[in-house]
């Protein structure tokens, strides 16, 4: 077998490595885009419908019409939430958001959030007592309202006399977004003092149906003495059962995060508070705060104030009550990671052009454009040094065939002409290390924000957080049969590959045989590695990709002596042929 074929069968075992490797870990620490919004169907492009729950996830004891007219409610209508309060137990058990869809289809109902408890996927906030010395509101008490519909500036009173003196009172308001304030009140007119201590409490039957990853976390999270805690995930609630995890902390907040939706509770944020995240059976799982206890004398009353957020984790909403409402931390209920002083930008920069321009795809594309006006120095030095780096290759080639096998003397020589032509060859590395963070970047932005949920692009790219849904494996859908997941690559991935391979064509190539084998592969590695991650993310890499070859052709135009020194076929090596210096390209 000639160093050739044995260079070739190397770089492809290397790349398959590489492809089947990333396969294995990426579900891990860099999970792929939402599922697809979109399916070519006979030629055309339909909504799929929403994912279903998992298949553990308790069916419906009954239907959700049925529960909802069981017992009398208070209507919740806001601009972006619709729903009721149910007056039997005074849950808010009942809650979509109108303002986002559950799939891209026109008519798709809208995103359900809370549903009351008996019916599948129950999940829904409550609120009540714990005390002694008097008769407390249950479960089952049926509450008196004052009013039919709670709606911004219009507060609803639930009340309850336990016919021993107490009058309990729960004050429900909410705001045009998605916080609801709840004030619990107890007033004393019985014939002694009672002890009560308020509680507040999110129940929800399932696990997300969102993935938890190393880079997106779904399920319990808190901040208490300011830190934020992204966990325990479901399963380490399922192993600490009715114990449960448990925090004290004075203010702070806690609830459940899926991808795009929160449910959370936050109490005055002057108060102390013990709070705990606990499991039941039949994946139940609760989060939960408590008040101090307090007496109550006789004539007089006690109040705690609680917050409960149920709504769609927009960047600016929760950025908003961090200042409002003296929330700590509430923007991190979405998981930036540790790269948020990045990610935060990038988003604010993309949201901004997109409130310009009306097209999330445009504004990428714009985003891209800003980052190679921004590093243009950089790259600029580059090129300069790639330049240099063609210029010697006819030298390199030389040492490699004198010292071929020398290679510590071969290392030496190298490093030693490296010198005396001022060139260096990890100097093209420095515009790739900066473009890594701002890829992964917007990798993040792309994932977990909900601003670009659904966001079209053009053409058939319905859904810029989703995969590409055409591929020419099934002839664009024409052939009916689903492609599997490793080749069924979109025409996005397609046109990266091919942009890869021109712009890696006009790099140097590397002096060593199976590293120049591995750079002509890895092209197409990345477009079945890239095909199941967000089309507005290839769409970045694609655009990228574009203007790379643009500033490295212009680059070529103004120093032909490149491809010239590259085009001059290397002489045949011999102990007697000296190495005469080249000379850089200069501006």
């Amino acid at each position: 077998m000639n160093s050739d074929n044995r260079n070739l069968i190397l770089a492809i075992v290397l790349s398959a490595l590489v492809l089947f490797g990333w396969s294995a870990i990426s579900n891990r620490f860099l999970p792929t885009a939402a599922p697809p919004s979109t399916q070519i169907v006979d030629g055309k492009q339909v909504a799929l419908p929403k994912p279903e729950a998992a298949p553990d996830t308790p069916v419906a004891i009954r239907d959700r019409a049925v529960v909802l007219g069981e017992a009398p409610r208070v209507q919740i209508k806001t601009p972006k939430l619709n729903g009721s309060i149910n007056l039997r137990g005074g849950r808010i058990d009942d809650l979509t958001l109108t303002a986002y869809g559950e799939t891209i289809a026109k008519n798709a109902p809208p995103v359900r959030l809370l549903s009351p408890a008996g019916t599948a996927d129950a999940y829904f906030a409550g609120f009540g007592w714990t005390g002694e010395g008097a008769a407390i509101p249950s479960a089952d008490t049926v509450w008196t309202a004052d009013r039919t519909l709670l709606a911004p500036n219009s507060p609803v009173t639930l009340s309850w006399a336990n016919g021993q003196g107490q009058i309990y009172r729960l004050r429900f308001a909410v705001d045009p977004n998605y916080m609801f304030t709840v004030t619990q009140t107890v007033a004393n007119a019985g014939a002694g003092p009672v002890a009560v201590q308020p509680y507040a409490l999110v129940s929800r039957n399932g696990v997300s149906k969102d993935p938890d990853g190393w880079t997106m976390h779904t399920g319990p999270i808190s901040t208490f003495n300011g830190s934020t805690n992204y966990g325990p995930n479901f399963s380490e609630l399922d192993k600490a059962g009715a114990t449960g995890v448990s925090y004290q902390s004075t203010g702070g907040w806690l609830g459940f995060g899926d991808k795009y939706w929160l449910t959370a509770l936050a109490p005055d944020q002057r108060a102390p508070i013990d709070a705990a995240f606990r499991a039941g059976e039949g994946q139940r799982y609760q989060a939960q705060l408590t008040n101090r206890s307090r007496i109550v004398p006789v004539g007089q009353q006690t109040s705690a104030v609680q917050h409960f957020f149920a709504g769609a984790k927009e960047v600016s909403t929760l950025d908003g009550y961090e200042s409002s409402l003296g929330i700590p931390h509430f923007g991190r209920a979405i998981d930036w990671g540790w790269f948020e002083v990045l990610e935060k930008p990038v988003f604010y920069v993309l949201h901004w052009l997109f409130e310009a321009i009306g097209n999330f795809g445009v504004a990428i594309i714009l985003l891209t454009v800003l980052v190679k006006i921004l590093m243009f120095p950089i790259a600029q030095k580059q090129f300069k040094s790639m330049a240099g780096m063609r210029v010697i290759q006819p030298k390199m080639k030389i040492l490699q065939e004198r010292y071929k096998d020398d290679k510590a003397k071969l290392q030496s020589e190298m490093l030693e002409l490296y010198k005396t032509e001022k060139v260096s060859p990890l100097s093209g590395c420095l515009p790739i290390l900066i473009q890594i963070p701002i890829g992964y970047a917007l990798y993040k932005v792309l994932m977990l924000t909900i601003e670009m949920r659904h966001q079209p692009f053009a053409l058939w790219i319905k859904d810029l957080a989703a995969p590409d849904p055409l591929t020419p494996v099934n002839l664009f859908g024409l052939l009916d049969f689903t492609p599997p997941h490793l080749i069924a690559i979109g025409i996005v991935p397609i046109l990266l590959g091919v942009t890869q391979y021109f712009q890696f064509k006009l790099n140097p190539a590397p002096a060593d045989p199976t590293q120049a084998q591995i750079f002509a592969i890895m092209p197409w590695v990345f477009m079945f590695i890239m095909a199941p991650y967000a089309v507005g993310l290839l769409l970045y890499w694609i655009t990228q990709n574009l203007i790379t070859i643009a500033q490295q052709t212009w680059f070529y135009s103004r120093y032909p002596g490149m491809k010239a020194a590259m085009a001059t076929p290397a002489p045949t090596p011999t102990p007697a042929t000296p190495i005469k210096q080249a000379r850089t390209p200069k501006k």
